[in-house]
């Protein structure tokens, strides 16, 4: 009998029972997340990755900016479909080093995660300028700036130095020589690279 009225007590109180289901959730997902911190599948990068140059990096930022992850996400599910479509499903080592990740979930255009090297260069770059030039039924916006505005590498070597100290393997090297290898180049040239880098570290 006091076993009933307790549970009466708590039912009957909606912030008792608001906070005991909270602690109830917290305690569950503490019990499902926690373990991925400490597994090697999860924390270390997949064999053979090398972390983005300094071209693709400013071509991942370019790619944040002009908006691209809200139509196209970077995560395979590990279904039939999916692999038939697109590719290998994403495994966690692939975005150890994405600060922050790409996955997304809107898929208003294709999965990009397995799209490096799929194309050539030349067909990224008319797809960029003119998306219907190359697919007829997209919808996907055209991005000619991209072909005009050019990267002066300012913030480049300060970039890679913030997320060599999130461990991402940068050497001193690297650093030094970032302003210089993307110089001159186009911000349509940088996404391309980053473009053409993405899922090609899977074997």
């Amino acid at each position: 009998m006091s076993n009933k009225n307790h549970h009466d007590k708590i039912e009957r109180s909606v912030g008792l029972l608001a906070i005991l289901s909270i602690v109830a959730i917290s305690f569950g997902t503490l019990v499902l997340i926690t373990p991925l911190f400490f597994m090697d599948e999860t924390t270390q990068p997949v064999d053979g990755m090398t972390p983005y140059t300094a071209l693709q990096l400013e071509g991942r930022d370019i790619y944040i900016r002009e908006g691209c992850v809200g139509c196209h996400s970077q995560m395979i599910r590990p279904f039939r479909a999916e692999v038939e479509r697109y590719g290998h499903y994403s495994v966690a080592g692939e975005s150890v080093w994405d600060h922050p990740f790409l996955w997304g979930s809107k898929r208003t255009g294709p999965d990009l995660a397995r799209v490096g090297e799929r194309y050539s260069d030349d067909w990224h770059h008319a797809h960029l300028m003119d998306p219907r030039s190359v697919v007829p039924q997209s919808n996907m916006p055209a991005f000619p700036w991209l072909d005009t505005n050019v990267l002066d590498g300012k913030y480049t070597a300060k970039k890679m130095q913030v997320l060599q100290r999130f461990g991402v393997p940068y050497s001193d090297e690297d650093i030094e020589g970032a302003a210089a290898a993307v110089q001159g180049k186009t911000e349509m040239q940088a996404l391309i690279a980053y473009l053409q880098s993405l899922g090609t570290h899977l074997k």
